[in-house]
């Protein structure tokens, strides 16, 4: 298949710059893909629950934002420079991006602050340059994150939220993400409360999202996309969780597509060394969910409207079929659905 298989028009309105108050009010479209034809109803999301049973399992990703985007000075020329944090290599090594990039040499030294603040003591050093403009940096501090970074809100989101916990789930306690997995941002404790008195059951993984979900993928040969890995880990009593599910042919529900990546690399793994049942684990998610992908562990998935020609929409499409998900989005154009980050979402049953 070929990337532009996966392009769609989207008009500049309908991607959103702000997120829905409460955050349970966003709509929610629902597509069965077990039913012929491109099914499709319109909801909120607060009626989730509707679409539920009693025993189904859903399974989150817990994964909080880090304040990644830092602002700095290059200390031999003066110039301002950004960085951005991508993922954590090493106590104080951080893989990144940072523009302007021609003065991200490899020695290079940044102090960081804002202009016209006293400058701190923390600095971040180029260790080495990689592919697709990747850079290996040291922080001499990373206790200044908190102080000096910034939330790495996507590019397409031009304004601030005046909450940056409007960028978090409601759930989230495991730092290390550059952005947010969307999907769970329409929960509120409440609602999660109301889910758990239906009789479902609720379970954790951690998956940091991270590259990919900056970059489409520029080539037109899907096979020759290189995916970047991210850090997943797989909790014991969610492995248990997951495997008495299966087991009594109840429904695992998926959290956005950061907890199915989770769950189907997990199951690919087992498929591969031959057991029937998953375990508690961590490591690197390579996984690249394109048509064709047999899903081992999940039923069900909510997700976010995703870009075009992005690995997110490749993902949706090998759970729902590309043609009905590209339909379903074309509608969602047309009800004028709010797209991305902080846009509506979307139930594939």
């Amino acid at each position: 298949m070929r990337t532009s298989d996966f392009d769609y028009f989207l008009p500049e309105e309908r991607i959103a710059q702000t997120p829905a108050e409460p955050r349970d009010s966003s709509r929610l479209l629902v597509l069965d893909r077990h039913k012929p034809g491109v099914h499709i109803e319109h909801r909120k999301f607060r009626d989730l629950t509707d679409y539920l049973r009693p025993g189904d399992l859903m399974v989150f990703n817990r994964s909080r934002v880090i304040p990644a985007r830092l602002h700095g000075t290059e200390t031999r020329s003066g110039a301002r420079v950004e960085i951005l944090l991508v993922r954590r290599q090493a106590p104080g090594v951080w893989q990144a991006l940072g523009r302007p990039g021609r003065r991200l040499r490899v020695g290079t030294t940044v102090s960081l602050g804002n202009e016209g603040e006293p400058v701190p003591t923390a600095r971040v050093e180029v260790l080495e340059t990689q592919d697709n403009g990747l850079r290996m940096v040291r922080l001499s501090d990373e206790t200044v994150l908190e102080g000096l970074g910034e939330l790495p809100l996507p590019p397409y989101i031009k304004e601030t939220p005046t909450d940056p916990e409007r960028y978090q789930t409601v759930y989230a306690d495991a730092p290390g993400s550059v952005a947010a997995p969307t999907a769970g941002l329409h929960f509120t404790d409440e609602l999660l409360e109301e889910i758990r008195g239906l009789g479902i059951t609720t379970a954790w993984v951690t998956l940091h999202v991270g590259l990919d979900t900056f970059r489409p993928v520029r080539g037109e040969d899907i096979a020759e996309h290189k995916i970047h890995t991210e850090w997943y880990e797989l909790p014991e009593e969610t492995a248990n969780l997951v495997n008495a599910a299966r087991r009594e042919g109840r429904r695992i529900i998926a959290v956005g597509t950061t907890t199915v990546r989770t769950l189907e690399q997990v199951g690919r793994d087992a498929h591969q060394q031959g057991v029937k049942e998953i375990t508690a684990t961590a490591g690197d998610a390579d996984l690249f969910i394109v048509p064709g992908h047999q899903f081992r562990l999940v039923d069900v998935m909510l997700t976010n409207f995703h870009l075009p020609r992005s690995t997110l929409l490749m993902l949706v499409s090998a759970f729902a079929g590309r043609e009905r998900i590209l339909a379903a989005y074309e509608e969602a154009v047309r009800q004028e659905y709010r797209f991305y980050s902080f846009g509506d979402a979307m139930l594939l049953l």
